[in-house]
């Protein structure tokens, strides 16, 4: 371990920079703002490093360089340039600028398109924004640095933002898709990157953050905006409606929205949770909702859901921030959702054994209904000097899936219904104790998760039913969960350091109860229902330890973890305890080489204890074709992992790029015995053996923007790698596999009347069972948008998109192609547009997907030719 941690560190160790600071005062004496001062190299003139004063006229610069002197400039408009060569020490440097007038024949006034103050790097929307946009979604993926993920997520330099904030509001709380799409650009000034961002302001100065969060910043200090919009279409009847207003004013921020269409645009995905923060407190507290039986689905098509979901989908959404007296916040989320999907296609699985190649065919024909009710209600208080949350959760999930198979000239009827509850109170509170902080933190959190699955002609009659045939299969599971979490913390500044030890306990208590009837009546044998009770607990004491000096900054988190856990299935008779300490050191450190470079790295130990899906002494029908039980000891894991990046982002050049390296190594003590029967159904277990599993990930990006021609450019990679054992069909079997991608994406807005995007995307996956290397799956996919402006207040737009993909025995490629015709009534700030989707009717896509012993070749079918009349106003 030590070794790894030293190789890890090594690399930063070898850095050392100077610093130097100073002010810059007028001929008055007065401090000037806003004043360049840049570190060049005295024979190429190239930047070394660069800072601008602040309000009081100071700058610090950092600079790691080998030479032994180099230039400093010192410039603004209206005084006379400063200029000297300087030794390559530690300094500070006092400037008087002289006033100057410089009689300008003409001026070209140019904004330009990224500023940097301290931690903030800000971005003119108005710099990347092109007549087509509408909301600031569209705009900020031409931004370099930011990256807009297919689901929504917002990344900065490879990371998930950790906070989206509106005028420095948190109206959203991360589901801030419904902002990113609804809300329009030409009401945004600039989108702020607020890096290392500590989003509990007492804690600022205290505990670093090594996350970014993005700030809208808007025009108008009041702003009623928002959009409405209304389509019909043809073939079929077709409808998209969107009525979404909101209003930002000081003290009060409110979105609300109804949200309707056939059209294949899923909004549900506006109700995703996304920035990081809120996405760990989640799988922390365990609310998230679990599917513990399914009916046979297809696998989707990567590409935008508008060409391949077959939908009808309702969204009511309201949304509601006020700020109280005494700095109070109180918000306020409500959503509602009511979606239905049908999905058309077959698939064809290949299950790869040491002596055999199994194959089954399937035509399937789904129908999803999805209805949820999202509800939180938050009062907070975020100050300098104390901070106070306190939320109301409740969730609720009524869905019913049905499925139709045709397999082997048989039919499979699956019906599923899948309910989810959950009420749950988080409460957060840290203010002053003496001369340290104490945080108090406390979780309360009830699920219940009841789903009926039934299956017609009833499966697996070999193992059920002594090999008669059967009419039909159902299997129930209820799951209810009760946890807390609760801890106090003491946080203390010493010098650099600041110490925080945490002392907390975490309680867990589910009850499973699950039974399988064929024809209606309840099979007796002990073998196939469960009532387990399970119960864990978790008392820990967890020192913190963060130092930050210059431009270093170091963590250790040493928690003492003393676990407790506890099964019983009582008709069984089986019960198991584990009683277990456990130490979980990470360590992690970041440096700020200069402005422009960074490097981190971490190493951390992990143990994990399983989870009440891991374990089920009885078996469970998952799906038709899969029915498995755990019938082992309680699962532990051990895991070790270790990271190391670096980036680097210069907003002056607007050259933006980052590489990061993943490896991780994991050691379980139970491994999977697979079952693969002649008909592809499976039977699964989990037995008592040794099991390492090995992976590697790495993955970079270089962004490029180009001012003077309106172009960014952006190159991403990534390639990843693991390795792990399991039984397959009695044998014990080594399965590896690897995954290689690569993309280009760029956007150019050379000319008033034209402008032109392009994506390129590169795949390949291969597998191994064993010694035999499995067919590799290639895929790539092209995106080219021509966008042509060729009067005032018209738009016409090309959109064209080509796919390969290598099947098991063909090459399958599709091309699509839509054209929008837009003219722009500006004075009303109304759209009126017309949509071709898929002019050539492609109606059919076929791809394949790799697992660790499958291929699964899937042909979805997508949604015909379409035309679409649209109005758009906004608000």
């Amino acid at each position: 371990m030590t070794k790894y941690i030293i190789l890890l560190l090594f690399p930063i160790c070898c850095f050392s920079q100077i610093k130097i600071t100073g002010n810059v005062k007028n001929d008055l004496k007065e401090n000037l703002y806003g004043v360049s001062v840049v570190i060049n190299n005295i024979d190429s003139s190239n930047i070394i490093a660069y800072d601008i004063t602040d309000d009081n006229g100071n700058f610090e610069i950092n600079v790691d360089s080998n030479l032994d002197k180099f230039t400093i400039e010192v410039q603004i408009l209206g005084y006379k340039k400063e200029i000297k060569i300087i030794d390559n020490i530690n300094q500070r440097i006092n400037y008087t600028l002289v006033s100057e007038i410089t009689i300008l024949k003409e001026v070209i006034l140019k904004t330009s398109p990224i500023t940097k103050k301290g931690d903030t790097l800000s971005y003119n929307v108005a710099s990347f924004a092109s007549e087509k946009d509408r909301t600031i979604a569209d705009v900020l993926s031409k931004m370099p640095g930011i990256e807009v993920m297919p689901d929504g997520k917002i990344l900065y330099q490879g990371k998930p933002i950790n906070k989206y904030y509106i005028e420095g509001m948190d109206l959203l709380e991360g589901k801030y898709n419904l902002a990113n799409n609804n809300l329009p650009f030409s009401q945004v000034a600039k989108v702020q990157i607020l890096e290392n961002h500590q989003p509990v302001r007492v804690l600022d100065s205290l505990v670093y953050s090594d996350n970014a969060a993005l700030n809208i910043k808007l025009k108008n200090s009041v702003s009623f905006t928002g959009q409405a919009e209304l389509g019909i279409g043809l073939s079929p009847i077709l409808w998209e409606n969107n009525l979404t207003p909101m209003l930002f004013t000081k003290n009060r921020q409110f979105l609300t929205s109804y949200q309707s269409n056939n059209t294949g645009n899923d909004v549900s995905s506006q109700l995703e949770t996304l920035t990081l923060e809120d996405l760990i407190e989640s799988v922390e507290s365990n609310s998230d909702k679990k599917d513990w039986l399914a009916i046979q689905r297809l696998n989707t098509p990567s590409f935008s859901e508008k060409r391949w979901l077959d939908n009808n989908i309702h969204l009511i959404t309201a949304n509601y921030l006020q700020k109280l007296k005494k700095n109070l916040e109180l918000r306020v989320n409500i959503s509602y959702l009511n979606d239905y999907q049908q999905q058309k296609g077959a698939t064809k699985t290949l299950f790869f054994t040491q002596n055999d190649t199994i194959a089954i065919n399937e035509v399937k024909y789904n129908r999803i209904y999805n209805n949820s009710l999202q509800t939180n209600l938050t009062v907070q208080k975020n100050t300098k000097e104390n901070y106070f949350k306190n939320s109301i959760q409740y969730q609720g999930y009524w869905d019913n899936n049905n499925g139709l198979i045709s397999t082997n000239n048989l039919g499979v009827n699956q019906n599923l219904n899948n309910h989810y509850y959950t009420i749950s109170n988080k409460f957060k509170n840290i203010f002053s104790l003496g001369k340290q902080l104490l945080t108090v933190n406390s979780y309360f959190g009830y699920n219940r998760t009841p789903q009926i699955l039934n299956v017609n002609p009833g499966q697996f009659d070999v193992l059920l039913n002594n090999g008669v045939p059967y009419d039909n299969l159902k299997q129930n599971v209820d799951l209810q969960n009760i946890n807390t979490s609760n801890s106090i913390s003491f946080t203390k500044a010493l010098k650099q350091f600041t110490i925080t030890p945490k002392f907390g306990v975490n309680v867990e208590n589910q009850n499973l109860d699950t039974a399988l009837f064929i024809e209606g009546i309840q099979i007796q044998n002990n073998e196939f229902y469960n009532e387990l009770d399970w119960f864990k607990s978790k008392l820990y004491i967890e020192l913190q330890t963060q130092y930050k000096k210059n431009n270093w900054r170091l963590e250790f988190n040493s928690p003492l973890n003393f676990n407790y856990l506890q099964i019983k299935d009582y008709h069984l008779d089986k019960r198991e305890a584990l009683n277990k300490v456990t130490f979980e050191p990470r360590i992690s450190v970041v440096n700020d080489i200069n402005s422009f470079w960074k490097i981190s790295s971490s190493a951390g130990f992990k143990n994990k204890f399983g989870s009440i899906d891991a374990i089920n002494y009885a078996y469970i029908l998952k799906n038709y074709r899969n029915i498995q039980r755990n019938n082992s000891i309680i699962p532990q894991t051990y895991t070790q992992t270790y990271n190391i990046g670096i980036s680097y982002r210069n907003p002056l050049t607007s050259l933006f790029g980052n590489l990061f390296y993943s490896y991780s190594v994991s050691n379980f003590n139970l491994i999977n015995k697979i079952n693969i029967l002649n008909n592809g159904s499976i039977e699964l277990e989990a037995i008592e053996q040794s099991n390492i599993k090995k992976s590697s990930i790495i993955s970079g990006n270089v962004n490029k923007y180009i001012s003077t021609i309106k172009t960014n450019f952006k190159l991403s990679s990534s390639w990843s790698s693991f390795s792990f054992n399991q039984f397959l069909n009695n044998q014990l079997a080594e399965i590896n596999s690897q995954n290689s991608t690569i993309s280009i994406k760029s956007n150019t807005d050379i000319l008033k009347w034209f402008d032109l995007e392009y994506q390129a995307k590169w795949n390949i996956s291969k597998s191994k069972v064993d010694n035999q290397s499995k067919k590799a799956i290639t895929n790539q996919s092209h995106l080219a948008c021509l966008n042509l402006y060729p009067l005032k207040n018209h738009y016409i737009g090309l959109k064209t998109e080509y796919f390969k993909n290598n099947l098991f025995a063909t090459t399958d490629e599709n091309l699509f192609a839509d054209l929008i015709y837009r003219y722009t009534w500006k004075s009303k700030k109304i759209d009126f547009e017309v949509q071709y989707n898929n002019i050539f009717n492609t109606n059919e896509f076929q791809t394949v997907n790799v697992d660790s012993f499958s291929y699964v070749e899937t042909s979805f079918a997508l949604r015909p030719s379409q035309v679409l009349f649209k109005v758009r106003f906004t608000l």
